[in-house]
């Protein structure tokens, strides 16, 4: 019997657009390492949908199928607690964070913005699943 994968959460304050772009690469690019989870302490009627948009355009991932925005209290608590990088606050989630990936938002921005966000999570997904593998 195998280990327990590690549950990895990806947090920011809105549960719409980094922390949710992390949640949909680590489940595309690192399912076989660690569980990922996204939440945050305020929640969004919707996905960031220049986010959704560029994430079908690129990995094929519909991240409105299988995620919405959710709160911390909602996911299981993690093993290792990631930031995004708020640049106003980050969440107080009852600990401190194990990395802040200090990510700007690329929300309202221009597609080239979005790519490069995800670009860089996808880095630090592959350097992640690396360490825990």
């Amino acid at each position: 019997m195998g280990l327990m994968k590690k549950k990895v959460a990806f947090l920011c304050v809105h549960n719409s657009c980094r922390s949710q772009i992390a949640e949909a690469l680590g489940k595309h690019l690192a399912k076989d390492a660690f569980e990922s989870y996204s939440a945050g302490t305020v929640t969004k009627p919707q996905i960031n949908q220049d986010a959704v948009r560029i994430m079908k355009e690129l990995y094929g991932i519909d991240m409105e199928q299988t995620q919405y925005s959710k709160l911390i209290s909602e996911i299981p608590s993690p093993d290792i607690a990631v930031s995004m990088g708020c640049e106003v606050e980050c969440p107080y989630i009852g600990r401190d964070f194990d990395d802040n990936w200090q990510l700007p938002d690329p929300t309202g921005m221009g597609e080239e913005s979005f790519i490069a966000v995800i670009k860089k999570i996808e880095e630090k997904i592959i350097e992640l699943k690396a360490m825990l593998k």
